[in-house]
C-alpha cells in the first residue's frame, strides 16, 4: 500500500512538472502553422510583451456639423472606428469586427451614418457597409463578393462613387451609389485594368475627376460625365515626360483643379490646372521636396499641405486667393497623415507619429493658432528616452548617394553593436522616422543597432531616383544594401560580423535577394510575406495588379525579362542561401501569394539550411491582429537572440 502510494505521489510530481513546462511555453493562436520554431519560453511574454502593448490613433473623418472626430484604433485584436467628442475625450467604440476597419466617412449631410471599408482575414476582397449613427445597425452595400474601394462624396452629398471589379474580377470598373438607399447603386464607366481612383466631383456634379495609375510614375486625369458615364481625357498621354498624378480637387468655382504632379520637374510640387487652356501654374516652386497629401476646405479659401522633407512632414497652410501661406505655430516633429479641413473652415485635424510617439490626433485652428491634441494613446514601455532617428548616407557600387534612419541603444550597450536592417515594402515606398513600435525591444532590450535604408527606386528623392530600380536595374538596389554592409564595416561602433536582414513584401524579396547573394555578410534573415521569384509573382498576383507591378518589375512575357528575373530570383539560387532564415507568410495574401513563402521554406529545408516557417489562416500581406502580430513578434526575438547574438 505504501509503495503504491508513493508511486501515486511520484507520478502525481511527474505530471506537475509535466503541466508546469506546459505552462511555461507561449501557445501559438490556433489559427497559426508553426514549423521549425521552437519552443517560446513564457517569461518573454513579461517583457517583450509589453512592447506590443501600446495602441494608435488615426484620424479618419471630421463630423460634418459637429466638433468631433472620427477614428480609428484598436482596444482589442484590431483596430476599429471611433468616435471622439471632444479633444482629449473617450473614445466610443462603434464598429465590433474581427477584421479591422481603418477608414471611414461621415455623410456629408448631417452625419446620420457613416460608410466604411472591410475586408475578411485580409483578403483584400473590400466590401462597402453603411453605420448607421443612430440605430447602430450595419448595412452591407456591395454584392460581398468583388473588390470595392471607396471614392470621394459627390458635392450634393448624397452620393459617393467608387471602384468596384464586380464586373469581370480584374476590371475596377466607376460605380455611384446613394449609400442611403442601395438601390440606387449603378455602373457608371466601363474601364480596363486596376489602377483607377475617382479623386473628386465638380461643384455641380456634373463631373467625376478619375485618375489612371498605370505606374508610380505615370498617370493620367480624365473627367467623367456622371450622366452618360462618358470620359475624356484632360492631360496628354503622349508627352515625351512620363508624368505622374496624385492627389486631385476641384476649385470651388469648377474652372479648376488642385494636383500633385511631378511634370516639369524632379518632384510632386502643388499645381492647378485651368480646365479651359489645359495648362498648370505651379504653386509650391520654391520647395524642392514632394507635396504628399492636401486637403481644400470646403468653401475653396484655403490649401492644407504636407510635404516630406527626408522623411519629415512640415505642414503649410496657403490662401487661394492671395498665394500667401499663413504663419503656423511650431508643431511637434512626425510623420502626418489623414489631414482633413472640418466643415467650418478654419480647423485642421491630422494624425502624427514619431520614434516617441505611437501615433495620435490633433486639431490646429488657423485662425487663432491652438493647438489641441485630442487622443493621447496608451504604451505599456514610457517612450521619452526612445532614441530619435539619425539621418545616415552612404556612398553605393556606382557614387549614387543612399541614405536611411539608424537607431542607437542605450549607452549601457557597450563595444561593437550587432545590426537589424529593415527594408521598406513598395517598392515604391519610404522609411520615414516613425514609432517603431515592437521594434524598441531591439534596440532598448537586447542593443541591436537598427538601420533603415532607403534604397534606389525609393520614392521621396525625385522621380529619377524611384526609377532606377526598374526591370533590368533590378540587382543594383540589392547592391545599395552590400553598399551598406561594407559602410557598417567603417563604424567602430558596429558589429559587421553580426548583422541581420529583414523586410516586407518587397523588403522581403530584397531580405530573400540579399541572404541569397550576399549570404557571406549576414548570420541571418527574416522573409515577411516576400516574393522569391518575381516571374511567378506576377503569374499568381491578383490579376487587379497585375499589369501594375510589371512596369515596376519587368514584364514577365518578354522572353528576355523573364530569363533576366528567372536569372537573379532567390528562389532559383536557393542552394546559395546558407544562414538561418525565418520565413513570415499570411494564406489570404492577394498581393504575395502563399506560394511564393512556401516554395522559398521548402527549398531550404530540403536542402538542411536552417528555417523557421510561421502561416496565418486568417491574415493577408502582413499580420493585423494582435494575437498573431505578438507570437511573430516573440518568436523574432527567439530567432535573433539564437542567431544573431549569439
Amino acid at each position: 500500500m505504501k509503495k503504491r502510494l508513493l508511486l501515486f505521489l511520484a507520478g502525481m510530481l511527474l505530471a506537475a512538472v509535466y503541466a508546469s513546462a506546459q505552462e511555461a511555453v507561449i501557445a501559438p493562436p490556433e489559427n497559426l502553422i508553426v514549423d521549425g520554431v521552437p519552443q517560446i519560453p513564457a517569461s518573454l511574454a513579461e517583457t517583450a510583451g509589453r512592447y506590443g502593448s501600446f495602441r494608435s490613433a488615426n484620424l479618419a473623418d471630421w463630423h460634418p456639423v459637429k466638433r468631433e472626430m472620427l477614428i480609428a484604433t484598436r482596444f482589442a485584436e484590431t483596430p476599429q472606428l471611433h468616435l471622439v467628442k471632444m479633444p482629449e475625450g473617450a473614445r466610443q467604440q462603434l464598429t465590433f469586427f474581427a477584421d479591422s476597419v481603418g477608414a471611414g466617412r461621415f455623410h456629408p449631410n448631417g452625419g446620420d451614418y457613416i460608410v466604411f471599408a472591410k475586408d475578411i482575414g485580409g483578403g483584400e476582397w473590400y466590401q462597402l457597409y453603411r453605420y448607421d449613427m443612430k440605430a447602430g445597425n450595419v448595412t452591407l452595400l456591395t454584392d460581398g463578393k468583388s473588390r470595392n474601394l471607396p471614392g470621394p462624396w459627390s458635392s450634393d452629398g448624397d452620393r459617393i462613387a467608387y471602384m468596384s471589379t464586380r464586373r469581370t474580377r480584374k476590371d475596377t470598373d466607376l460605380w455611384v451609389m446613394n449609400p442611403g438607399d442601395p438601390q440606387t447603386d449603378h455602373l457608371l464607366t466601363q474601364l480596363a485594368g486596376g489602377g483607377w481612383q475617382p479623386e473628386d466631383w465638380s461643384p455641380d456634379d456634373k463631373k467625376i475627376l478619375l485618375k489612371e495609375e498605370i505606374s508610380i510614375n505615370e498617370s493620367y486625369l480624365w473627367l467623367v460625365d456622371t450622366t452618360t458615364g462618358e470620359k475624356i481625357e484632360l492631360t496628354p498621354r503622349n508627352a515625351a515626360e512620363k508624368v505622374s498624378y496624385g492627389e486631385a480637387r476641384f476649385s470651388k468655382d469648377g474652372k479648376g483643379i488642385y494636383v500633385t504632379t511631378d511634370r516639369d520637374s524632379e518632384f510632386r510640387r502643388l499645381a492647378y490646372l485651368d480646365l479651359a487652356t489645359k495648362q498648370p501654374s505651379y504653386l509650391t516652386k520654391s520647395i524642392h521636396w514632394d507635396v504628399e497629401t492636401f486637403d481644400l476646405t470646403h468653401d475653396g479659401k484655403m490649401l492644407a499641405f504636407v510635404t516630406n522633407e527626408e522623411g519629415m512632414s512640415v505642414l503649410h497652410v496657403r490662401d487661394t486667393a492671395t498665394g500667401k501661406e499663413m504663419p503656423l505655430p511650431v508643431l511637434p516633429a512626425g510623420v502626418m497623415g489623414g489631414v482633413r479641413w472640418h466643415k467650418n473652415g478654419h480647423e485642421l485635424g491630422f494624425s502624427l507619429n514619431n520614434a516617441r510617439g505611437p501615433g495620435d490626433c490633433y486639431s490646429l485652428d488657423v485662425a487663432t493658432g491652438k493647438f489641441e491634441r485630442w487622443t493621447t494613446s496608451e504604451t505599456a514601455v514610457k517612450t521619452e528616452s526612445f532614441p530619435q532617428a539619425e539621418l545616415v548616407r552612404w556612398k553605393s557600387f556606382d557614387g549614387k548617394m543612399i541614405s536611411g534612419f539608424l537607431y542607437k541603444p542605450p549607452a549601457k550597450f557597450t563595444g561593437k553593436r550587432p545590426v537589424l536592417v529593415e527594408i521598406h515594402g513598395g517598392p515604391e515606398g519610404q522609411s520615414q522616422p516613425r514609432f517603431l513600435g515592437r521594434s524598441d525591444y531591439f534596440l532598448n532590450e537586447l542593443g541591436i543597432v537598427l538601420i533603415y535604408p532607403n534604397v534606389r527606386g525609393s520614392t521621396g528623392y525625385g522621380k529619377t531616383f524611384s526609377l532606377l530600380d526598374n526591370g533590368f536595374k533590378r540587382e543594383d538596389t540589392y547592391k545599395d544594401i552590400n553598399a551598406l554592409f561594407d559602410w557598417i564595416g567603417t563604424r567602430p561602433d558596429l558589429d559587421a560580423e553580426r548583422i541581420a536582414v529583414t523586410g516586407g513584401s518587397y523588403g522581403g524579396h530584397m531580405t530573400l535577394a540579399v541572404a541569397t547573394f550576399y549570404n557571406d555578410r549576414i548570420r541571418c534573415s527574416i522573409d515577411i510575406v516576400g516574393p522569391s521569384n518575381l516571374v511567378t509573382l506576377l503569374e499568381h498576383t491578383e490579376a487587379y495588379r497585375r499589369d501594375l507591378r510589371r512596369v515596376e518589375y519587368g514584364d514577365e512575357r518578354d522572353p528576355k525579362m523573364r530569363e533576366y528575373l528567372e536569372k537573379i530570383a532567390p528562389m532559383n539560387n536557393a542552394e546559395k542561401i546558407k544562414k538561418p532564415m525565418f520565413v513570415i507568410a499570411g494564406k489570404n495574401d492577394p498581393r504575395v501569394p502563399l506560394s511564393e513563402s512556401q516554395q522559398i521554406a521548402e527549398a531550404l529545408k530540403k536542402q538542411g539550411t536552417p528555417v523557421w516557417y510561421l502561416m496565418a489562416k486568417d491574415e493577408g500581406h502582413g499580420f493585423r491582429k494582435k494575437p498573431n502580430q505578438d507570437f511573430q513578434f516573440y518568436a523574432t526575438v527567439e530567432f535573433l537572440q539564437e542567431h544573431l547574438l549569439q
